[in-house]
């Protein structure tokens, strides 16, 4: 669980500074997909578990 709450935070920073850089808005797209699918793939997992 350690691991995907550690790439959530990372494509959640990634996705912040492609916001706040106007030219990388590509790596705010690509870091909210990503922390999409993170989430997902995470709470899927979570429940497969349980």
């Amino acid at each position: 669980m350690g691991i995907i709450i550690t790439l959530l935070i990372i494509w959640l920073v990634l996705s912040i500074l492609g916001f706040v850089v106007k030219g990388l808005l590509w790596l705010a797209i690509i870091g909210l997909v990503l922390f999409v699918a993170t989430a997902v793939w995470g709470w899927l997992k979570r429940k497969t578990n349980a």
